[in-house]
């Protein structure tokens, strides 16, 4: 028997049950639509935060208090009281680092924020008038926080697009008052007058600009927040540099880092309270983590798919079972071993591959709705295809070797006697 007559054999034998051939398929159609899906969200993830973060430049850095922290969990080393404003004025005196050409401290905070009826929960971050500069944002309508809100503690606040859309809709917020709330046990509320809006600006570092509230930085450690640790000093969640040359900035990161080590009392070479992080730096790990998730996710969807190819051996042998008698008959017709491995391994190879390409399709249309619905980016890379392929295929072979390995190994005696 050559392979055509194989395969049109294997064809109608699973076309005999198209019931029990669409179920055995759902297993592998779930399992290649999830490595598909998932694998392309997991990239279009690493993609969109990646991207963010070489978007805003790699000349610069960020010091922050502690060890590095990353995703929102802080390391035992250092406090958030460990880093001062006056650590930032020191930054930016030129006589001590001579290349940071913009120093940009700010002080965050989460907290509620309101106008009339509507309520958000969101960043309040303190800043200087560089911060504008250090991220490359541009202000829509108004103006931008000055100098003399700063010295004053003005109680102004210029809103991201996001936040403005969210509490006035289609009110023009410029001169309008909107209401922080002051966490801890004493409460109350600060009134702020909006005095500008930012263009979008789309996602970076760890935050929304879209959705932050920006206010002078004296106002947020004054009258918003307790922004000032047990010496009574001035306290920032972190501080912001931008270097005039790119490729000095391994050796403007060790001035920082000797500057505030004498700052901080602590000796040259001994671990600080506080961490200096480069684009760089952050770029890399940020890379290694997603490549870890985008592994995991693809494992998760690849047991879903060894799941499937379970249920194809299951029902193979199921089906052995009903044609022995069928398998008798051949072998007695002068059938040979190999016609009736070859016939189950191809009904197999068959449910496997048609799974994987309903699976595809099914797979391309989850990531393309969840890119449209806004949650994150979907990136469909050839290679997630071939992966998913490969693997229906392999799936079909090695589960479908068992179930046609026992039907070419029945004896046809044996086989026409079966009930």
């Amino acid at each position: 028997m050559d392979w055509l007559e194989s395969l049109n054999t294997a064809w109608h034998g699973l076309n005999a049950n198209k019931m029990r051939s669409g179920l055995t398929m759902l297993g592998v159609i779930i399992g290649v639509a999830a490595v598909i899906a998932l694998l392309s969200i997991g990239q279009g993830v690493q993609e969109s935060i990646t991207g963010s973060i070489s978007g805003a430049g790699s000349n610069l850095l960020f010091v922050a208090p502690g060890s590095f922290q990353l995703g929102g969990v802080e390391t035992p080393s250092g406090s958030a009281a460990s880093l001062t404003y006056a650590d930032a004025q020191a930054i930016a005196d030129p006589r001590n680092v001579p290349d940071a050409a913009i120093v940009a401290p700010e002080f965050t905070m989460q907290t509620q924020v309101i106008f009339g009826s509507a309520n958000i929960n969101t960043k309040v971050t303190g800043i200087t008038p560089e911060y504008l500069a250090a991220f490359g944002m541009e202000v829509d309508r108004g103006r931008f926080i000055s100098e003399s809100d700063v010295s004053g503690r003005g109680t102004v606040a210029v809103l991201g697009n996001d936040a403005a859309r969210d509490l006035f809709g289609g009110f023009d917020p410029i001169g309008q008052k909107i209401k922080v709330s002051i966490p801890g046990a004493g409460g109350g509320r600060v009134s702020l007058t909006v005095v500008g809006i930012l263009s979008p600006q789309g996602g970076s570092r760890f935050s929304d600009p879209d959705n932050a509230i920006l206010v002078p930085i004296t106002t947020a450690q004054t009258k918003i927040f307790d922004g000032r640790n047990a010496q009574g000093d001035a306290v920032v969640t972190s501080v912001n540099v931008v270097v005039t040359n790119e490729e000095r900035v391994d050796e403007i990161t060790d001035q920082i880092n000797t500057l505030l080590l004498r700052r901080h009392g602590f000796k040259p070479g001994e671990e600080g309270d506080f961490s200096v992080v480069s684009q760089a730096d952050l770029l890399a790990t940020l890379t290694q983590v997603t490549n870890i998730l985008v592994v995991f996710l693809g494992a998760i969807a690849a047991i879903s798919l060894l799941v499937g190819g379970i249920g194809i051996m299951n029902i193979m042998l199921v089906s052995v079972t009903e044609r022995t008698r069928e398998i008798g008959l051949r072998k007695a017709m002068g059938a040979r071993k190999v016609d009736i491995l070859t016939q189950f391994l191809l009904e197999a190879i068959i449910l496997s591959l048609a799974g994987g390409a309903i699976g595809i399709g099914l797979g391309v249309g989850i990531a393309l709705l969840v890119e449209k619905s806004g949650m994150t980016n979907a990136i469909i890379t050839s290679d997630a295809v071939l992966l998913a392929v490969s693997f229906s295929v392999a799936v079909g072979l090695f589960f479908g070797i068992y179930p046609a390995n026992h039907a070419a190994s029945l004896r046809p005696i044996e086989a026409l006697r079966y009930e």
